[in-house]
């Protein structure tokens, strides 16, 4: 009985929508996967409950909590709680560099035995053990966000995250628009500049290596010479367009304003993309003694939604960027684990990326994932 009650409570709630980025309307602009109600919808039937009534828990385990791309992740987590039926716990530790604090919340979740459990973690190898504590308890675990890399085989049924090569091609499509002009009508070589962390981060490398690839076969293989850093070189004579990859040594402030003034000061650039924060605020700080970006000017693209990136949008440095789905990788990854705890067979969910710019911030399916 109690499980017909709760069937017909879901069907109600089954007509609701996500009200907020990466929601079953939310596929506007971008490469966000379908979700929402009618994901509900089809899985609704398959939520199960315990012997003793009570709704399944779902554990889900952050790398951070204060930071508003977690408060953006841990809504899009409750909403698929309620969508689907279950009790969703989310926890992180106070910084993504307490290590041993989030190994505490793992094991003390395990300890309550969940249906499911789902983990970003800050160290996979710290976490080892307690992974397999999980294996051996039959407590599946889906990874999100950069997910549980390196995890023991079969330890992680599935992730839900953001496919940072597609992003990267999503930031290509997007610049290319802003300057196709500029290259059409160009009688002499032009410049485009990428500005990168590092080349070492896999979604780092995937964001920075598909907005070239892209950008190449947006303007023509034959037309393009890849050049600078040595992980992407692919140089050719004569080309039309020139790709100029830039990526500093270390992974500090000063050396990442130091590649993007070097970028900057080339007087055949035309536009210019840094593939994280980190390397869109390295533009803005070198702009700020060169005067070389915004509009009419420049075209400077970014990745990621910090304070100061959001702000160089709005004053028009920046003509636009490319931002993950926290709600949509907090909503999938509670519809996996659903499915996982259930014992359904589970995939990776690629949860889109977003492209925003001055004049579509503040709506409603952009703002909550617009994180500082």
């Amino acid at each position: 009985m109690k499980k017909r009650i709760m069937a017909v409570a879901l069907a109600g709630m089954m007509a609701l929508s996500l009200a907020a980025c990466g929601g079953s309307s939310a596929k506007s602009e971008g490469t966000t996967a379908a979700a929402g109600s009618s994901a509900a919808e089809q899985n609704a039937e398959s939520v199960e409950t315990k012997t003793d009534g009570e709704a399944k828990k779902i554990n889900v385990i952050a790398k951070g909590f204060q930071h508003q791309f977690w408060k953006a992740v841990e809504k899009g987590a409750k909403q698929a709680g309620k969508d689907f039926g279950v009790e969703v716990s989310f926890q992180g530790p106070d910084n993504e560099s307490a290590i041993a604090q989030q190994v505490e919340y793992l094991d003390a979740a395990i300890a309550q035995k969940p249906a499911a459990i789902c983990l970003a973690a800050l160290d996979t190898q710290a976490a080892i053990g307690s992974i397999q504590n999980a294996m051996d308890k039959g407590i599946p675990i889906i990874g999100f966000d950069s997910g549980v890399p390196d995890a023991p085989e079969g330890a992680i049924k599935a992730n839900a995250s953001t496919n940072n090569y597609e992003a990267g091609k999503l930031a290509a499509k997007e610049t290319y628009a802003l300057i196709k002009d500029k290259i059409d009508g160009a009688s002499e070589t032009v410049r485009i500049g990428v500005v990168a962390q590092e080349s070492n981060s896999q979604s780092i490398v995937e964001r920075t290596k598909g907005f070239v690839e892209a950008m190449t076969e947006l303007i023509g293989a034959d037309k393009v010479s890849v050049e600078g850093h040595d992980s992407l070189k692919k140089e050719k004579s004569g080309a039309k367009v020139i790709i100029d990859v830039g990526i500093p040594a270390e992974v500090k402030d000063a050396d990442g304003a130091a590649v993007a003034s070097a970028i900057l000061e080339k007087s055949d650039l035309i536009a210019i993309y840094g593939s994280n924060e980190f390397a869109a605020n390295a533009i803005i700080t070198a702009n700020e003694g060169l005067d070389k970006i915004g509009e009419g000017k420049v075209v400077a693209v970014g990745f990621d939604a910090g304070s100061k990136q959001l702000q160089a949008i709005r004053d028009g440095l920046f003509a636009g960027s490319v931002t993950q789905d926290p709600v949509q990788i907090g909503y999938k990854a509670v519809e996996l684990a659903v499915k996982a705890a259930n014992g359904e067979s589970v995939s990776d969910v690629d949860t889109g990326a977003l492209w925003y710019n001055k004049d579509n911030m503040e709506d409603e399916k952009i703002a909550p994932c617009l994180y500082e």
